[in-house]
């Protein structure tokens, strides 16, 4: 499906967002310069769709066939090179971008996905992948576990956005109401995340593995001394 003038500027707005959040996030993190802030916002705006295109078989990546892409990007991180301190104060705003990038980005994410002929499956997959991937590529090129693996609702509303944009288009219905309801859906779960603090369950915390490996210390510790 080609994108409308309303789909390519949300996408956009994503792609700007994502490139700000994400070298904001890297700046916070780590100590960088312009290079490593450009290249890490540049990372989390469009390293997922490149991920995408490269498993699907679209070579070269869609990204490096249009160059306003990668401007918006750097854009988006030269702003929080700049501004970062300034824009401590419109973390929100920020946020409510970011969500809808999270929908643009699983909608079209999926949609690609299945023009190249794969299953619902793959798309629902491909479609998160495309929205959170590069945010995980940039938490790994700082040392950090991806934030999508323990933070708030953040891959699940990508993946509810991706399915519904494959049901769409399984049922012959998809077209740009519906590609935006998909979008609008994941925006307000993950708005919602934001909100009311949600989070994915996590593991039950082991009581032996939570004081086990102190035990095994202190066993450790008056066994040399007995030496």
């Amino acid at each position: 499906m080609s994108q409308t003038p309303l789909l390519l500027a949300l996408d956009l707005t994503g792609t700007f967002a994502f490139g700000l959040n994400g070298a904001l996030t890297a700046v916070r993190a780590v100590r960088l310069d312009l290079v490593g802030v450009i290249t890490l916002g540049m990372m989390t705006a469009l390293g997922g769709g490149i991920i995408r295109d490269v498993l699907i078989g679209s070579l070269p990546p869609a990204t490096f066939n249009d160059v306003l892409y990668l401007g918006v990007a750097a854009a988006g991180a030269l702003t929080a090179f700049f501004l970062s301190v300034e824009l401590e104060r419109f973390t929100g705003l920020i946020t409510i971008f970011d969500a809808v990038g999270l929908g643009v980005f699983s909608v079209t994410g999926a949609s690609k996905a299945l023009e190249y002929g794969l299953g619902g499956v793959q798309a629902v997959l491909l479609g998160a992948l495309t929205a959170v991937g590069g945010g995980t590529v940039r938490d790994m090129a700082i040392r950090q576990v991806p934030s999508v693996l323990t933070s708030d609702f953040y891959a699940v509303p990508a993946l509810i956005g991706a399915a519904l944009t494959v049901v769409a288009v399984s049922t012959e219905v998809h077209g740009v109401v519906t590609a935006l309801l998909a979008a609008a859906v994941c925006f307000g779960i993950r708005m919602l995340g934001v909100r009311y603090n949600l989070r994915v369950p996590g593991t039950p915390r082991n009581r032996f593995a939570s004081g086990g490996s102190g035990r095994v210390r202190r066993w450790w510790r008056r066994n040399r001394r007995g030496r």
